[in-house]
């Protein structure tokens, strides 16, 4: 991509999923790789397991953070619904990579409305996406938390984002003492997206 293309990457998820520090990562590769970059973030209920979306928008120069629906070239959701609730918003030829997981609205969760079969096979006929259960993965690796490390791996590996320095981003703002394991989550996260794209 050239520098003075405006790319958008919208990452959806569940309040504790880690999709802050996932933007926060981003926004540190795309910054090092001399991009112009504005992230905005909404928290609905994060604390209660409310919708958690964060906006990341480079460039040579980007003028707002801001985007309408059908806009976005990517969306990582940390969840099947947040991936449909989120979907308006990507481009009719966008990426989707979505984390084959599902964590029940109050609705499901009372007994009032039950969960749809049907998210990733929608998603799947309409853009082209990436699914994985990246919560089992991470289970696998030793670390449940890396979950989300494991669909920002995949984001890079599916939005083919080879040309930034993943590991310097994920040293500036991953503890030491967790800095091996999300490497190896990242790399996970690579080989997953080439596995099922």
């Amino acid at each position: 991509m050239s520098k003075n293309e405006v790319k958008t990457i919208l990452l959806a998820g569940v309040g504790g999923q880690g999709t802050i520090l996932v933007s926060r990562i981003l926004t540190q590769a795309l910054i090092d790789a001399g991009y112009d970059v504005k992230m905005s973030e909404i928290h609905g209920m994060a604390q209660r397991g409310g919708s958690v979306s964060t906006t990341v928008r480079y460039g040579e120069r980007v003028d707002s953070p801001l985007i309408g629906k059908g806009a976005a070239d990517v969306l990582v959701a940390f969840e099947e619904m947040e991936a449909v609730r989120w979907s308006d918003w990507l481009k009719p030829d966008g990426v989707i990579v979505v984390n084959d997981y599902r964590i029940p609205p109050l609705p499901v969760a009372s007994g009032v409305a039950q969960y749809p079969d049907y998210c990733i096979r929608e998603l799947e006929g309409a853009f082209r996406t990436t699914a994985f259960d990246a919560g089992d993965q991470a289970v696998k690796l030793g670390n449940a938390r890396v979950m989300n490390v494991i669909l920002l791996g995949a984001m890079a590996e599916a939005f083919g984002m080879d040309e930034f320095d993943w590991d310097s981003a994920l040293e500036r703002h991953v503890p030491a003492r967790f800095l091996e394991i999300n490497r190896h989550a990242f790399e996970t996260g690579r080989k997953l997206a080439r596995q099922t794209s």
